[in-house]
């Protein structure tokens, strides 16, 4: 009987310690994410007044976007040690419960039947060790259960606090885009190279049939950026992913309708920003076949980067922008701070309802992407 409860009791209080653990890590995880979520909130209110707003609006957005993945990371945790301490209290309640009818049982004889045991002195003596063991057990068996309900209470209230942060950040971005917006219209610091006119590039897009022959026909003038520090053809493995969001569909790898295209497809917030790889000429921007809205760059003579299916496209044709310039927004908008929460907590993964279909090109002939990026280079 001894060894059952001490059993019970190591198991029990085992269990405790290392939820214990894993809660003060989900917990300092999600305080983490909160104050990094709430300091780019707060970059978001200053870049507005920034002397290089664009920039300064396009770095404070994108790190925006990176706190939400770690906060959404932070919840799901929160979750998860909550219902393992819900799980706990269902797995230990019936041990209890059983230990109690024990001692009910007990406090039903008599006081001097207790002091005494069929087996003589030796039973008694034994039966009173075991009773001075059970009632420290259960007492701590108490204590781990009050930390464990104020541990909960504390789970709620940061959980709370971070849905607040959220419906700020939300507000604070929606501002920030319209500021980037307005910004990129009164930009006039960027160079400018003059490729082919619009009206004749619309003409041209008119007339073709397949990406291929569009590339090619851009590939006859190359107006890629001039001097760089490091070219763009030495960076492979180098370069940062244009938007937030995990790889969906690798280069050549059909869908789910059979259909293959020489490209990656990431999953992008709704209304995500759109940042440029590397220094590039915006060689297109527009509506192109059934891709619909297209950036072609061009970050070095002989090598094209496709960027298709943005909502929003930031910049004027011929333009050289630098590397991390905004392109444009991906469609869609933002979730409330409630329905992230909810999915979160839920562990489900973020809609990617919203794709950006990304293409490098070199020679005009297509290239594996993933290569390319850093995230996901091999």
């Amino acid at each position: 009987m001894k060894r059952l409860i001490a059993a019970f009791l190591a198991t029990a209080l085992g269990l405790s310690a290392a939820h214990g653990q894993t809660g003060q890590d989900a917990a300092e995880m999600a305080r983490a994410a909160a104050r990094d979520l709430a300091a780019s909130i707060g970059a978001l209110q200053e870049a507005a007044n920034d002397r290089d707003r664009v920039a300064a609006l396009t770095r404070t957005i994108r790190s925006y976007e990176d706190g939400l993945v770690a906060v959404r990371e932070g919840l799901r945790r929160l979750s998860l040690r909550e219902a393992a301490i819900r799980e706990d209290w269902e797995t230990q309640r019936d041990s209890v419960a059983r230990l109690v009818a024990v001692m009910t049982t007990m406090e039903n004889n008599s006081g001097p039947m207790l002091l005494l045991h069929p087996t003589g002195p030796v039973g008694t003596a034994r039966s009173g060790i075991i009773l001075s063991d059970v009632a420290p057990a259960l007492q701590a068996e108490a204590e781990t259960l009050r930390r464990d309900l104020e541990e909960v209470a504390g789970l709620r209230r940061l959980q709370e606090s971070l849905a607040i942060t959220l419906e700020e950040g939300l507000h604070a971005t929606q501002e920030a885009r319209t500021a980037l917006a307005q910004a990129i219209s009164e930009r006039r610091d960027l160079p400018q190279k003059f490729a082919e006119r619009p009206d004749e590039l619309r003409l041209i897009v008119q007339s073709i049939d397949t990406l291929d022959s569009f590339s090619d026909l851009l590939s006859d003038t190359q107006i890629g950026p001039q001097d760089l520090p490091l070219p763009f053809s030495a960076r492979e493995g180098d370069l940062p992913l244009p938007v937030n969001g995990p790889i969906l569909r690798g280069f050549n790898e059909p869908d789910a309708a059979g259909t293959s295209r020489p490209g990656i497809l990431i999953a992008a917030p709704a209304g995500g920003l759109v940042t440029a790889p590397a220094p590039a000429t915006i060689r297109y921007m527009g509506p192109l076949l059934d891709y619909g809205n297209v950036m072609i760059l061009e970050p070095e003579g002989g090598y094209f980067l496709v960027l298709a299916g943005m909502d929003v496209l930031y910049g004027e044709l011929g333009q050289v922008v630098p590397e991390g310039s905004p392109l444009g927004l991906m469609p869609g908008s933002a979730i409330s701070a409630a329905e992230f929460v909810a999915e979160a907590q839920a562990g489900a993964e973020p809609d990617g309802s919203e794709t950006l279909y990304v293409e490098i090109r070199r020679l005009n002939r297509p290239t594996d992407p993933a290569v390319w990026f850093a995230q996901t280079g091999e």
